[in-house]
């Protein structure tokens, strides 16, 4: 199957620069694919298409504040980082680097005036940095001191309320992006979610490199998924078992929760249980679904690794259909943009 199979023609103008101020009242795109129908709603009109005995899951990974801005220690050269993932080594992360060619093998960075410095231990394969960080006090707080939050290189806009880009759920530090199809939730509407008998259950998986790497090759099955941290607890195991015995729909929050779900119950024969790893699990046509029976996912990047995940879940024609009348209808593309439910 070809990259290209899953192109559309996206105006720049529709890539939303900045979130809506009520985070509910972004549009939602009804994809339902046993008629191949769609509507157009509110995403607060959400509570309308989930029934009770149903499940939704969510990511709760939270953000680190992890794009810093330091200089070479030795020319003064200025250094930009981005922090990936922690490794199993105690302040050693893998990272991406800009400019990538001025940070070698025993580079050493400084920020904030020497508050954090690292110095690069390996240079990756795909152009990525293995680096060890050196501080005072915690990590944590020098980094929430120091860093900003990574948007998308897409984004040019400034953001003002950095928790814009959080999720009202979110609590397990450690992610490089957020799960954006989470950020049109509020609490209340959660709220109103469970007063229905609708289950909401958590898993974290914490979005790494793979946002940030475009698909470079002429093929889906040429392509290769860079690896994300996944963790799930026998609670949300056991919730969700309950819901599919019990003849109720789970409904994935985003392409991440997704991938949790398809990779574990992959591993441990179609059922749940806690876990953690790392999944490089690629879903595309014609995956099929052992968990999830639902998606709410915001508008992605023509011939990216989401719209073929979409795609697997509700037919590629569907999705190009739905992604050109979301064109036609000035829908918001991306983090900050607009959602579609699939059912």
């Amino acid at each position: 199957m070809e990259i290209k199979d899953f192109d559309f023609n996206l105006p720049e103008e529709l890539i939303a620069q900045t979130p809506l101020k009520d985070r509910t009242s972004s549009r939602l795109l009804i994809m339902n694919r046993k008629d191949r129908k769609m509507e157009h709603k509110k995403f607060v009109d959400v509570l309308d298409y989930l029934n009770t005995g149903d499940c939704l899951v969510l990511n709760d990974t939270k953000v680190l504040p992890a794009r810093l801005f330091g200089s070479k220690i030795e020319t003064g050269a200025k250094i930009e980082v981005l922090l990936l993932h922690q490794q199993e080594e105690e302040d050693v992360w893998e990272v991406l680097v800009k400019p990538g060619k001025k940070v070698k093998i025993g580079t050493e960075i400084s920020f904030g005036s020497g508050k954090l410095t690292c110095v690069c231990l390996d240079v990756k394969e795909h152009g990525g940095r293995i680096v060890k960080f050196n501080y005072q006090g915690i990590f944590l707080e020098v980094l929430n001191e120091l860093g900003e939050m990574p948007l998308p290189p897409y984004i040019k806009e400034q953001l003002p309320d950095q928790d814009r880009y959080q999720t009202v759920y979110a609590r397990e530090q450690g992610s490089a992006a957020a799960p954006t199809a989470g950020l049109h939730f509020t609490e209340d509407l959660l709220e109103k979610i469970k007063a229905k008998g609708i289950t909401v259950a958590f898993l974290t998986l914490h979005v790494g490199l793979g946002t940030f790497r475009p698909v470079s090759v002429d093929t889906v099955e040429e392509h290769d998924m860079h690896a994300e941290f996944y963790q799930m607890s026998q609670e949300t195991a056991d919730t969700i078992n309950n819901t599919k015995n019990n003849g109720g729909k789970v409904i994935a929050v985003g392409t991440t929760s997704t991938r949790t779900l398809e990779t574990i119950a992959r591993d441990y024969n179609g059922k749940l249980v806690a876990a953690n790893g790392w999944t490089d699990i690629f879903i595309y046509p014609p995956y099929k679904f052992r968990v999830v029976d639902g998606l709410i996912t915001n508008f992605h990047l023509p011939k990216s690794t989401l719209v073929m995940l979409v795609s697997a879940l509700a037919d590629r024609d569907f999705v190009l259909e739905a992604y050109n009348e979301a064109v036609r209808e000035k829908y918001r593309f991306f983090s900050f943009g607009d959602a579609m439910l699939i059912l």
